[in-house]
């Protein structure tokens, strides 16, 4: 008897002993703040192959952001009572990442940034008319679901309105100065007709899973949603922008004017570099990068023989039709040929490639005056889409095919389009990490993709390798502007001033560039911080291995835990040096 009760105590302790287990326990923390997130954001839900709340889009009212702030409090609680030591090693790396993220969240409600839903190129109203192509469109339901969504806009862009009142009144707008003409990202959905929204797109033509007998019934439903939900939503929220938002955003642009400023550049250079520098120490970064780049480009104009100063070189590369395309076909097709000579080097640099493909499309005109040269545009999980590299073509005059090949090996391959689409693949890493993104690594991987095309045999022509060299310039130029823009009182004219002495960028690409920096304070930074520390990384490996170093197994490391800080990554990089030393 006394053997058997040992024997039942000894299985309680065992049982006790599992249960506070602190790798269990964290998982119990994810499971929850996972299943919070795609309740409170049905959008991001929809995103990640949710699709339990397809009819639905999130509320954004003061209440809901104080709620949510409470949660992620209570989430840090439990994550601080954990016993980490206890924690095995990859445990340890998620709640490394996994803290930060919410840390994050609870010092953008502390400093109130949700009170700024846009900025001079984007914004929740620009992210809502990509709905159509982002949500499963198969079935009856799947357009129910759409119209009940479309039924919403007008409530969800009333959310927003009442948030960026309250920000008119704590002087945390946008400034004024970036919102000329950014009315057109609104009123272009301001429609008379439903068949002239974008919205209505879906009811242009039905998959054949939808039965013809429903067609006629969804499309009436679906022209009285868009009209109803979709355009009376953007009416309202363009007669809050024009009568309540310009006239009254603020006049100054450097994030150091708003309530307890310098200390939310901090939290954004901290934020979007993931490491613990000084808006001072980025600058003097950036000065050090802009001197060296700047010999760079010195010598590819003295290789082309051109006689004159720098900026006569800088205004003939911007004057010069010889470097202009004259179509927008022409532009498109030039940046599918060199996206997909890249794509046939592929092999030589990565062990690893994924299986979504990619392909190359026009920025919608609805946004690309006021939109950068190209990006990136990634499906839906679960999506029968591929990815998207984007091409400005509004402007023909101001997108020099000079930058085109740095442009292109950055949005899509080796870059964003590459580097996401691997992430998608990483069935193994928990579902917070499978749909993270940080700027510092996305951005800085996108960086080190334009200079990785020297080794793939790219920029050939000099005038190429001058615009990857004034892409790294610019990269390098926004480490100045932007803390100069937040921390040091820099006027727009100065920035703008700054940026086209030293890039060969076009007058118009400064101009829009300057005013993404004004009203997004700290993204600016993640390119070149994020490079630096690739590059860093890189040549460590390579001192150590020296003839061992194999550049498609660094690139896989890199790669093959998704987006990671880059404290996280370089951790993840000496392990796999140290590995392949003792191999």
């Amino acid at each position: 008897m006394k053997k058997q009760t040992i024997s039942i105590l000894a299985l309680l302790l065992l049982v006790g002993c599992v249960r506070e287990n602190p790798d269990n326990t964290f998982q119990e923390i994810l499971d929850d703040a996972w299943s919070f997130r795609l309740e409170e954001n049905p959008l991001f839900a929809t995103n990640v192959g949710v699709h339990t709340a397809n009819d639905r889009l999130p509320s954004n009212s003061q209440a809901d952001m104080e709620r949510r702030a409470q949660f992620w409090k209570t989430i840090l609680e439990r994550v601080d009572a954990l016993d980490v030591v206890r924690m095995d090693s990859q445990s340890q790396i998620n709640l490394k990442i996994f803290r930060r993220t919410v840390e994050d969240r609870i010092r953008n409600f502390k400093f109130k940034g949700y009170l700024m839903p846009l900025n001079a190129d984007s914004g929740f109203h620009i992210g809502l008319a990509s709905l159509p192509r982002r949500v499963p469109l198969q079935t009856v339901e799947d357009y129910e679901n759409y119209i009940a969504r479309l039924e919403e806009i007008p409530s969800y862009m009333d959310d927003h309105i009442a948030l960026m009142r309250e920000g008119i009144e704590r002087g945390m707008t946008v400034p004024q100065i970036v919102l000329n003409g950014y009315d057109v990202t609104i009123k272009t959905h301001v429609v008379s007709g439903a068949e002239e929204s974008v919205f209505y797109g879906p009811f242009l033509e039905f998959p054949a899973s939808v039965p013809a007998g429903e067609h006629d019934r969804l499309k009436t439903a679906g022209r009285t949603a868009v009209l109803n939900g979709a355009v009376k939503g953007y009416r309202r929220f363009l007669s809050f922008f024009q009568d309540e938002y310009y006239p009254n955003a603020r006049q100054t642009i450097g994030a150091s004017e708003f309530p307890d400023g310098d200390a939310y550049y901090q939290y954004r250079v901290n934020h979007f570099t993931t490491l613990d520098l000084t808006p001072e120490e980025v600058h003097n970064i950036g000065l050090g990068e802009v001197e060296r780049i700047k010999q760079e480009m010195m010598s590819v104009i003295e290789e082309v023989g051109f006689e004159g100063t720098f900026e006569e070189f800088l205004n003939f590369l911007r004057t010069d039709r010889r470097f202009y395309a004259e179509t927008p076909e022409d532009l498109l097709k030039e940046a599918s040929f060199i996206a997909k000579k890249m794509d046939a080097q592929l092999p030589s640099l990565f062990n690893n490639l994924p299986r979504l493909p990619y392909g190359v499309q026009a920025v919608p005109d609805h946004i690309a005056p006021k939109y950068t040269s190209g990006r990136y545009v990634g499906p839906s999980k679960g999506s029968t889409e591929p990815g998207y590299y984007w091409v400005n073509t509004y402007a023909l005059d101001v997108r020099p095919l000079y930058n085109l090949e740095a442009l292109s090996l950055h949005e899509a391959v080796p870059g964003h389009h590459l580097q996401n689409a691997i992430a998608r693949e990483l069935e193994d890493l928990p579902r917070f990490r499978q749909h993270l993104y940080l700027s510092a690594f996305g951005e800085g991987w996108g960086l080190y993709s334009e200079w990785l095309g020297l080794e793939a045999g790219f920029y050939t022509d000099p005038y190429s390798n001058f615009g990857r060299l004034t892409y790294e310039m610019w990269r390098a130029c926004r480490l100045v502007v932007d803390t100069g823009i937040h921390a040091f009182g820099w006027t727009r004219q100065e920035v703008i001033d700054y940026m086209a002495a030293r890039t060969a960028l076009p007058i118009h690409e400064v101009t829009t560039e300057t005013d993404r920096y004004i009203s997004w304070p700290g993204q600016a930074l993640a390119y070149k911080m994020g490079e630096l520390k690739i590059k860093e990384l890189r040549r460590h490996a390579e001192e150590i291995l020296k003839e061992d170093f194999d550049v498609r197994e660094f690139h896989d490391v890199v790669l093959g835990n998704g987006s990671v800080p880059l404290d996280v990554l370089e951790d993840q990089v000496n392990f796999w040096v140290e590995r392949a030393r003792s191999r």
